[in-house]
């Protein structure tokens, strides 16, 4: 293995195009946009004056986009500035597996009134790649489970939630960090100055794609993302406000708010998520500013592979389904790729079955191969 690199990578999406990368940076900069009635329908955009329009090129889904950052970022609170504070990579254990080097590490997110913040996390490397050659990587995050990132890592948890170390003896590298509250990662960010902890956690996961992308290891343009549950939304969120993600899995991980428990979301607004919920939005799914629908559009072209069961008492797949149609048109008649949104519904719970983890693999192996 080689010498990390503290200087964070920059390589933006190609997909995306250096315009839209400035409008991106320029969406997180005024969160103020209007608020869309009808978020099942992304093919218009209101003006100034709150008059819709149809959307009839990629620069009027720029402003739509746009819009979409703004108001969520109404709900998690600022997008912060991504730090230039070097990551400062510290090797706590080192741990040799059949085809897998797993590394326990820690690295900067950012430094707060003179003390770095430091996420706890698992780096696992192939052994078996060839000297001097790169491989694409996945940031893996974890479901709502006390020892976070250990399990994907394959430290415990469920066996059928190790994708970290499932990918990782596929030949990808892999990053699984603790969320805030979760494995040895126990800080209050909103004592740090956040309205959320969904958007502390973006801020983390997105300095995690800064590591993955100093490791000479890794293609920093092959990047992906992977979660279940808590994991399968917070990768939602973090390739909304990060281009550098190329692909996308998502299990278990959301649904159209509407059909979160009659929508009710509660459970979307204690500490752990976003408290703004409840306090500026009465937990009422019809007062949200954003919904799952016009986040899963916002990802487009980006491949994005759903796992949604049928049986997830969680997230109601009813609601899954409204956000895919909501989204499908914004990928086939503005981008013209439909393969690159793929939905499947498992006869299961909420889990992520055996099955669904080597469609979601194979979907990576396709997408982020580099051809």
């Amino acid at each position: 293995m080689g010498d990390y690199r503290d200087q964070p990578g920059r390589v933006a999406a190609g997909l995306l195009g250096l315009s839209s990368m400035f409008l991106w940076l320029a969406a997180c900069a005024a969160p103020e946009a209007p608020v869309y009635p009808d978020k099942r329908d992304l093919l218009h955009y209101l003006d100034r004056q709150g008059r819709p329009h149809p959307i009839e090129s990629r620069t009027h889904w720029d402003i739509r986009r746009i819009h979409t950052l703004q108001n969520m970022q109404k709900v998690m609170g600022p997008l912060p500035r991504l730090p230039d504070d070097p990551l400062e990579v510290q090797v706590l254990e080192t741990e040799s597996l059949p085809q897998v080097v797993r590394r326990k590490i820690t690295f900067v997110s950012q430094v707060v009134e003179g003390n770095p913040d430091r996420v706890p996390a698992y780096l696992l490397i192939p052994n078996t790649l060839p000297e001097g050659e790169s491989a694409p990587a996945v940031l893996c995050l974890h479901q709502t489970t006390a020892i976070g990132k250990a399990e994907p890592a394959g430290l415990g948890g469920k066996t059928g939630l190790h994708y970290a170390l499932e990918l990782a003896r596929r030949g990808y590298v892999t990053l699984a960090p603790d969320y805030p509250g979760f494995g040895d990662y126990k800080i209050d960010p909103y004592a740090m100055g956040y309205a959320s902890a969904t958007m502390k956690g973006i801020l983390n996961h997105r300095r995690a794609v800064d590591l993955l992308q100093s490791l000479p290891e890794v293609d920093p343009d092959r990047i992906g993302v992977i979660g279940h549950s808590l994991g399968g939304h917070n990768a939602l969120f973090l390739s909304a406000f990060e281009p550098r993600v190329r692909a996308v899995a998502t299990s278990c991980g959301f649904n159209a708010f509407r059909h979160y428990y009659g929508g009710d979301l509660k459970g979307w607004s204690h500490r752990g998520y976003m408290p703004r919920i409840a306090r500026l939005y009465g937990s009422d799914a019809g007062r949200m500013p954003f919904d799952f629908t016009e986040v899963l559009g916002i990802l487009a072209p980006r491949p994005v592979f759903i796992s949604a069961p049928v049986g997830d008492h969680n997230f109601a797949v009813a609601g899954v389904r409204e956000a895919v149609q909501a989204a499908l048109p914004v990928y086939e008649r503005l981008f013209h790729s439909p393969d690159r949104l793929v939905a499947r519904h498992p006869e299961a719970g909420h889990e992520f079955p055996a099955a669904m983890r080597q469609e979601a693999y194979e979907f990576f192996d396709r997408w982020l191969s580099g051809e």
